[in-house]
């Protein structure tokens, strides 16, 4: 009896020492803050924690998401013996032990035990293998956590014997339920300390938290101690926060004027050719904590829209930024995002695509729905072709060049003209093929000039 009353005196000697961040990590799942498209009432997975019928699971998400509290409490649930090891530190031997304490708990006491591997796309294939047999005959309940695709990490005999759950990073107001929590908390908190942060502070918290609790947290924790107590208060300033953070908090809304008219700014900029301002507008909003998939799609967009077949290759760029950025995340990313919007700037600008759709999308919307001529309907069964159906279709391929002269537009179409390039990049190449194959010589530049 003395040494479990010494076990728990060191349990709450550590615990009291612990960082805040695991001091308030929550034990059930209703004081879990979100991932609630797994966890929510009537999810799958919350009927399968509370049956007690745990399967192994790969928790798959960005670094302070709750992994490894959602790891805890599914074992604090069910009544589960909980193994943690971290696949840095881990061995072979390491495993091999907690298998064979498994293996004892199972036999005398009935219990289950999770192996929690924290990382456990760290772990090489031969560790991975060394597990293997234990999870499929029920010795342990396997629970990964990754930050990395567990399709590359992760060896497909225990990727098919997982469940893949993919955590999504803790929004603003989440962060926001989580920090207020910790700053009331007397028993497990800082509530003793009687710190209050100011709205600014909050909000250049949150923002340079990148979605991260374990980081707000443990910052909040720093903040509280080290601002002095005035009038029972502990005032935490945003100076304070931007002090222990090292980071100056910017002028930026992200649902705001900020945040419209900074991307506002970036587009122009990228549109009048200007790289410099570009890159400005572009650290501005990245080093303000926005979203740099939202800037990713922008790029898509005006790669699309102003730049278009000018350079048939701005439109890959910004994808595989957007991939980049996807693929490494932040801060790493930065470059891929400035990469591509130098390119954008930089390339040859036309927006003849943006207007050819507009124009075809109206015609569309104000016009008739025409049919399709019967020469370029395919007669795919007999009574089709006996009603004409592919009746005078010119095939192309059989033509020199590769191109033959017919109607593709319905009669009342014929002539319309959607597409005018611009002459601009690679659009030069485009006019010439197009004068070369339909024979009209001035047409491009006579549509052009009427719509300027």
């Amino acid at each position: 009896m003395n040494v479990d009353m010494f076990e728990q005196q060191g349990e709450q000697q550590r615990m009291q020492e612990a960082p805040l961040a695991t001091r308030m990590r929550p034990t059930s799942l209703n004081t879990f803050v979100g991932q609630q498209h797994i966890i929510g009432p009537g999810r799958v997975l919350r009927k399968t924690i509370e049956s007690g019928r745990i399967p192994s699971i790969i928790l798959w998400g960005p670094p302070g998401c709750g992994k490894t509290t959602l790891a805890y409490i599914i074992a604090h649930t069910n009544g589960s013996h909980f193994s943690p090891v971290s696949a840095v530190s881990a061995s072979v031997a390491d495993l091999r032990r907690i298998i064979e304490e498994a293996k004892g708990r199972r036999q005398i006491h009935l219990q289950k035990t999770i192996l929690f591997i924290d990382e456990i796309h760290r772990f090489n294939k031969t560790q991975q293998d060394a597990i293997l047999p234990f999870v499929e005959d029920g010795t342990i309940v396997f629970i990964g956590a990754t930050t990395e695709n567990p399709s590359f990490e992760v060896t497909s005999p225990l990727l098919s014997r997982s469940r893949v759950l993919t955590l999504k990073p803790l929004a603003e107001d989440e962060l926001q339920v989580i920090i207020t929590r910790a700053l009331k908390d007397n028993l497990r908190g800082i509530g003793e300390l009687n710190a209050e942060i100011a709205t600014e502070a909050l909000i250049h918290l949150i923002t340079l938290s990148n979605n991260d609790a374990r980081v707000a947290l443990n910052t909040l924790e720093i903040a509280a101690q080290s601002t002095p107590l005035e009038k029972g208060k502990r005032h935490i300033t945003l100076p304070t926060i931007e002090d222990i953070l090292q980071h100056r908090a910017l002028p930026y809304d992200k649902s705001g004027d900020q945040h419209h008219d900074i991307i506002s700014a970036l587009h122009k900029s990228m549109r009048g050719s200007d790289p410099d301002a570009s890159l400005y507008w572009l650290a501005r909003m990245l080093e303000a904590g926005e979203d740099p998939l939202y800037i990713a799609r922008r790029l898509v967009r005006f790669a699309s829209e102003d730049v278009g077949l000018a350079d048939s290759q701005a439109l890959v760029i910004a994808m595989a930024a957007q991939q980049a950025v996807h693929f490494i995340g932040m801060p790493e990313g930065n470059l891929a995002l400035a990469e591509a919007t130098v390119y954008l700037a930089t390339a040859p600008k036309s927006n003849s695509l943006y207007e050819a759709y507009s124009r075809a999308q109206k015609e569309v919307e104000q016009g008739t729905s025409e049919s399709v001529p019967l020469h370029l309907r395919n007669p795919s069964t007999p009574l089709m072709k006996e009603l004409g159906y592919g009746e005078g279709y010119k095939h192309a391929h059989d033509y020199p060049e590769h191109f033959v002269e017919q109607q593709n537009l319905p009669d009342s179409l014929q002539n319309r003209k959607y597409y005018t390039p611009s002459g601009l990049g690679y659009e030069k190449q485009v006019i010439s093929r197009l004068k070369d194959w339909w024979h009209k010589k001035d047409k491009p530049e006579e549509e052009e000039s009427e719509t300027e």
